[in-house]
């Protein structure tokens, strides 16, 4: 019998590729997908895509869905009770693993795999340190379609957001930002592939400027905000 394991579903391309690859494996029995909802707006935080076509997306990914609903503005206190909560009903189901479609970030894996191992889980990472040009081709040569949801105005421009991603997009990107948007420079949803039994159908609606304050670390920090501008996408 395979160890049970629960997928963290962020609606994007690496998610996409990572549950791919674990399936292909055959190691684990994903048992759920796991996704962080904002309970005000019911979309998924960072990558703004609404519940509706989240959940058409575990339709056809023929997968069980949580939705973990979030404050809109939480305390660590109220983030760890959801997290503890959420986590205790997964684990009574006999989940023993937990996986992540994180590629960098050495500092989130730790936290990651701390916070599971005091609980007595394992952290998976299908992806964990792959060069991210090959795993873009790789996504792409795979059949699997995605579109930009979010952008960050540090890396990119609007015109990026609302574009599916391919070569074009590839070549466009600035020589500072990461294919895969490792540093947060653009989210995805990904709507079609190997592992859709069909594709997710949508409309692309407005797209919208937001702004939020960059986190002071020391008095002497400067006020700022960062811009990011989001497309709407509406379930068909």
């Amino acid at each position: 019998m395979k160890p049970k394991a629960i997928f963290n579903w962020s609606s994007g391309k690496d998610s996409a590729l990572a549950l791919y690859k674990t399936l292909k494996e055959e190691n684990l029995e994903i048992i759920s997908l796991l996704t962080s909802i904002n309970e005000e707006f019911q979309r998924i935080s960072m990558h703004g895509v609404h519940v509706s076509l989240l959940e058409k997306q575990a339709e056809s990914l023929g997968l069980n869905l949580i939705k973990m609903e979030i404050p809109k503005e939480p305390s660590m206190e109220q983030y760890r009770e959801i997290m503890t909560r959420t986590m205790s009903g997964i684990q009574a189901q006999g989940v023993t693993h937990s996986i992540f479609g994180d590629i960098f970030l050495e500092d989130l894996r730790k936290y990651r795999e701390d916070q599971l191992k005091a609980i007595g889980m394992e952290a998976v990472f299908p992806l964990w340190k792959q060069n991210t040009t090959d795993l873009i081709r790789e996504f792409l040569d795979l059949g699997f379609k995605t579109i930009v949801t979010c952008v960050n105005e540090t890396y990119l421009d609007q015109s990026f957001a609302g574009r599916i991603i391919d070569e074009s997009f590839i070549n466009d990107l600035p020589e500072n930002a990461d294919p895969c948007g490792e540093n947060g420079e653009f989210h995805t949803f990904t709507f079609d592939g190997p592992i859709f039994k069909e594709p997710v159908p949508f409309e692309i609606g407005e797209t919208v400027k937001k702004t939020y304050p960059k986190p002071k670390n020391s008095p002497e920090d400067e006020d700022g905000e960062y811009v990011f501008w989001f497309c709407d996408l509406i379930l068909k």
